[in-house]
């Protein structure tokens, strides 16, 4: 399913391209670094689910959408797991379009187009995941300035630089230092509104209950189990797993930047799944390579379970919770031998 912005160019199951350094880049220009977030547990009380407002398909949500009526906030976000959390917290006083949503392309292969820096150029608030994974973004903000413009990218709030993991949003805490954010940035641009939003923090934070759920018994099950990782994807989550992950960095961090990794890793790896090593094997289905298949395979015939993940929210439709809380679930029936 391809629905695409008009020019922009979408790459269906190819891996990163090779050489690209996928964490490379600096903060983009008129996105200022705000204030660092303060820390805490991922969360809070629990209820029911929440909708999004606006749903994008494919590789982007089509043309940008008529003008607003008052008290609608025009949203464009980078990537579709920002844009759920933006539509939830927003509710009905934002209309959001996430550009990158299918599981088969790579935010690094999108490039500018006319249809994409309007998009920008018309919306009230920008959300980019930044740390060098969505530089197209930066290049239609440059394209288009507006001082009335808010700009919130994600890494430069968390304080990462060039070379840091990009994968933000598979840090518990890191999503919800982007909430807190993103709450004040939708009161600091509706005002008059700030009740409302109030209450949308409340509502989605009830929405994650499966997910800190799932969260929490995994840690109290699994925490110190030997894990290993195709790249780098999942090296924020093991961490507030308290999972060990054995998977050599310089592999993850090689298939994660798109180039090869140095062949001592490769034979580490290798003897680590001959051995049976690692308890479960988590597979990037979006960075997929011959390399990264072997791998998968090599796992399988060793009786390691593997877990797949992807990048962006599936099915595309869904919510944030809905969609990591599934991916939680096959981790912890993996890491107890019920799935492989």
């Amino acid at each position: 399913m391809r629905h695409a912005i008009e020019g922009l160019r979408c790459t269906a199951g190819r891996a990163r391209r090779p050489g690209r350094d996928c964490r490379a880049a600096r903060a983009r220009p008129g996105c200022p670094v705000s204030r660092r977030p303060r820390r805490g547990r991922w969360l809070g009380p629990a209820a029911g689910p929440v909708a999004l407002t606006i749903l994008a398909t494919g590789c982007g949500a089509g043309r940008p959408a008529a003008p607003e009526p008052p008290g609608v906030i025009t949203v464009v976000a980078a990537e579709n797991f920002w844009g759920s959390l933006v539509s939830q917290l927003g509710g009905s006083h934002v209309r959001v379009l996430s550009i990158v949503t299918n599981p088969n392309t790579d935010p690094h292969d999108y490039e500018s187009s006319a249809s994409a820096a309007r998009a920008v150029a018309e919306a009230g608030y920008v959300v980019q995941n930044g740390v060098g994974y969505d530089d197209w973004m930066g290049k239609l903000l440059a394209a288009s300035p507006n001082p009335a413009r808010r700009v919130f990218d994600i890494g430069s709030y968390l304080g990462k630089r060039a070379g840091d993991n990009p994968h933000l949003w598979y840090g518990p805490d890191y999503v919800t230092a982007a909430e807190n954010h993103i709450e004040a940035d939708l009161k600091a641009l509706d005002p008059g509104d700030k009740a409302y939003f109030t209450a949308r923090r409340q509502a989605t934070d009830a929405a994650f209950a499966p997910v800190r759920a799932e969260l929490a018994r995994i840690r109290r099950a699994d925490a110190g189990r030997p894990v290993a990782s195709t790249e780098s994807i999942f090296v924020y989550l093991a961490r507030y797993l308290g999972l060990r992950l054995v998977s050599p960095p310089a592999f993850m961090d090689a298939v994660s930047e798109g180039t090869d990794p140095p062949a001592a890793s490769v034979a580490e790896f290798t003897r680590q799944l001959s051995a049976r090593q690692p308890r479960v094997l988590v597979y990037n289905k979006q960075t997929a390579t011959a390399l990264t298949t072997s791998i998968r395979e090599l796992a399988a015939r060793n009786h390691i379970p593997v877990v797949g993940v992807t990048e962006t929210i599936q099915p595309s439709g869904a919510s944030f919770q809905r969609w990591f809380a599934g991916e939680l679930t096959a981790l912890g029936r993996a890491l107890n031998g019920r799935a492989r």
